[in-house]
């Protein structure tokens, strides 16, 4: 399918050719008829892109600031990979469309019908693209009356809406629209449609007359004195009740006139991105309340109601970013006798083929305001197609190659994964998958794949595959696992296996029943420094006592790796990588686990101390914490035994002291934490036929003892293996 793509590293903006998505659970396929360029929201987006690297940096200092801290910790390499392939993710630009639907996902039977059309919402959702997968808060029917055209104008008019609804004005009220671009203008008219008096204000007479012919009470040019004097004279001398700023610009100019035509106690509602410095004393003279407006309503960047559907209950949430889109829509009826009419915003109309002229006219100095893409009126195949001609299929791989496909192309896989895979030998990469079209189009072209698609099945059904390399979200991981082995594929699935004892045993099963291995990316053990001190303690007799320190750092409750259902949370997550590396220092079976959390200060826990007994009487204790500074170093493992103290800090140097004497080795001018091994390990054992790395009975025995932590939280009692 076609879309429109920029690369977030060079700026550079194009329609491309990507796969099509498919729907899953809770979804709708969309195929596209028309979709709205915002001008500000978007322009500002392709300016970003397009600064160079210095640009960006000044643009963002705190994003500078991270990456140093991060430079220090894990060493300029690891920094920059991990940069460059945040800028490498292609930018889906759009956020506000219309189309027919195209497929339903399980869960919406019903509620949506096949040809039916809906305006659909969302930055990275409602793309410009010839096919969209949308979750059902972003979409909404469109009455038949209204035309697609006019559909695509539902988001910006939602977020006007909420706006609006964030004044708290009603009839008679006097609103001030500040910014007579397309979220102003349909601002005044919502306000209009509700009984207020709107009196919008910009520097561009054109935009002006706009508005006036739309219903405007008034309208007044910002290169023109006197308009708080305009405003006095319409209010006998009150003031606006309400000041809506709509306006995109880096100057803090809209506040001051805020300000100065604002009533007393009025409240200001900011749409547009401006300049945040206000007046203070005539702030505080007049008391005026400040609100920012969240996009499309209650809802939006909630991931539990748009991603998962988690309904707000009416009686305390009304108006939802999903009930304003829909109210939108509504509104702009040609059967209403007084309608929501977005007909006079259209300045330009392109074709989807033509999208890099569209763009021309939002970037460039032609005067434009509504600028429509529209689709062909053919229902796109959704169907997947034929390989082409030029991607050609290739033989069954031989014995000494491991031909890849790569599941879930984010951050850590194309970081930190695939720029250490493509430089081993004997590697074929065949085909990488991603939920999302783009991204697997973008990872196809940066890392040399044969193939790019969004449905896993055609890697488990393709004889060119001998290998799959899982690095998606962890709710997936155990389905995906299961069904490459039952495949007769060799997997390397990043951590964690499963997400409870039901996902383990199911790849356990699964694993009886293959010819093919798995292994689970604990890379730690492949550590360099860690082999060394697993040689070292080999040489020892006796148990040992072992302490592992994880300084891991905050991250956002919002994250999916906190999310109990997407990601397990961090115990599952990540701790999992410090109980399977007390499992391989000390070479013997996990029989007993406990655990005890710190009271935390969110709904995530991040803070815990594990306890684990070992077949061999040794001990060991996970410390893992994010509650300290994570400019400090991140991980100590230190190994008391026979005699000697074995101490790593950060992968970056190993400490041994015994008989009084310290040996030291460092890992290198980087810390090295066992990735390359790893996938080394890995890839020799698909190209020589086994056997795995790893006994796989140990990683599941590993990845139950991460469960077991859980379940020693929930009972407080210590569990048994």
């Amino acid at each position: 399918m076609k879309q429109v793509i920029q690369s977030a590293r060079t700026g550079k903006l194009g329609l491309k050719e990507v796969p099509a998505p498919s729907a899953g659970p809770g979804q709708l396929l969309v195929a596209t008829r028309a979709s709205l360029i915002s001008a500000g929201t978007e322009r500002m987006v392709v300016d970003f892109a397009g600064k160079s690297l210095a640009g960006k940096a000044k643009a963002r200092p705190d994003l500078v600031a991270k990456t140093l801290r991060k430079a220090r910790r894990d060493g300029v390499g690891a920094t920059m990979r991990a940069v460059l392939a945040r800028l490498d993710e292609p930018l889906p630009l759009g956020y506000s469309a219309a189309g027919v639907v195209a497929a339903v996902g399980a869960g919406l039977e019903g509620a949506f019908r096949i040809g039916e059309r809906v305006a659909v919402a969302g930055a990275g959702i409602a793309n410009h693209a010839e096919l969209n997968v949308v979750p059902r808060a972003l979409a909404a029917p469109i009455p038949d009356p209204v035309t697609d055209d006019e559909a695509c104008f539902g988001t910006l008019a939602a977020i006007a809406l909420h706006g609006v609804r964030n004044l708290g004005v009603g009839l008679g009220d006097v609103v001030c629209v500040i910014g007579a671009g397309l979220v102003g203008q349909l601002a005044q008219q919502l306000l209009t449609l509700a009984g207020a008096r709107a009196i919008v204000v910009d520097y561009d007479a054109a935009r002006l007359a706009t508005a006036w012919a739309a219903g405007a009470e008034a309208t007044w040019n910002l290169a023109e004195t006197g308009l708080a004097e305009e405003i006095a004279a319409r209010t006998q001398a009150r003031g606006c009740d309400g000041v809506l700023i709509a306006a995109a610009t880096r100057s803090s100019e809209p506040f001051a006139t805020a300000a100065a035509v604002a009533r007393d106690r009025a409240r200001i509602s900011v749409v547009g991105m401006t300049g945040t410095q206000f007046p203070y004393r005539e702030f505080m003279a007049k008391e005026l309340s400040v609100v920012v407006s969240r996009s499309y309503g209650p809802g939006r960047y909630d991931a539990e109601f748009e991603g998962r559907g988690v309904k707000y209950p009416e009686g305390f949430v009304r108006w939802t970013e999903t009930e304003n889109l829909a109210e939108c829509v509504r509104l702009m009826s040609p059967e209403r006798a007084r309608r929501l009419d977005v007909r006079p915003l259209i300045s330009h109309r392109f074709a989807i083929d033509d999208a890099e002229a569209a763009y021309a006219v939002v970037t460039g100095g032609e005067a434009h305001l509504g600028v429509v893409l529209g689709y062909s009126s053919g229902a796109p195949e959704t169907k997947r197609p034929a390989p082409a001609a030029t991607a050609q299929v290739r033989a069954a791989p031989a014995k000494g190659i491991c031909a890849v496909a790569l599941i879930g192309a984010g951050y850590f896989a194309r970081g930190v994964l695939m720029p250490e895979l493509v430089k081993l030998k004997g590697v074929r990469l065949e085909t990488v998958v991603t939920r999302r079209g783009a991204g697997a189009e973008a990872a196809r072209e940066t890392f040399g794949f044969a193939h790019a698609d969004t449905d896993p099945e055609t890697v488990f059904a393709s004889p060119q595959v001998n290998a799959v390399i899982i690095a998606t979200h962890h709710d997936s991981h155990a389905a995906l696992v299961e069904r490459a082995l039952r495949a007769g594929k060799a997997v390397l699935v990043e951590k964690p296996l499963g997400l409870d004892r039901t996902e383990i045993e199911g790849v356990r099963a699964a694993s009886a029943e293959s010819n093919a291995f798995f292994q689970v990316g604990f890379n730690r053990r492949f550590a360099p420094l860690a082999r060394e001190m697993h040689g070292h303690l080999e040489r020892l007799s006796g148990p040992k006592f072992l302490l592992l320190r994880v300084n891991a750092g905050p991250v956002p409750n919002e994250s999916w790796v906190a999310d109990a259902a997407e990601g397990g949370g961090r115990i599952l997550g990540e701790v999992c990588h410090f109980v399977d590396l007390a499992r391989y220092l000390t070479g013997a079976a996990i029989l007993s686990v406990g655990a005890e959390a710190a009271r935390p200060p969110t709904d995530a826990c991040a803070d815990v101390n594990v306890s684990l007994g070992f077949a061999d009487g040794s001990l060991a204790t996970i410390a893992y914490t994010a509650l300290g500074d994570a400019s400090r170093d991140k991980e100590l493992i230190e190994v008391y035994g026979g005699g000697s103290v074995a101490r790593i800090e950060d992968f970056r140097t190993l400490a041994i002291t015994a008989g009084g004497r310290v040996t030291t080795r460092k890992a290198g001018r980087a810390p090295d934490k066992g990735i390359r091994a790893e996938l080394r390990a890995f890839v020799d054992a698909v190209a020589g036929g086994g056997p795995a790395p790893i006994d796989e009975s140990e990683l599941v025995e590993t990845s139950l003892a991460t469960v077991a932590v859980m379940e020693s939280l929930r009972t407080g009692a210590r569990v048994t293996l």
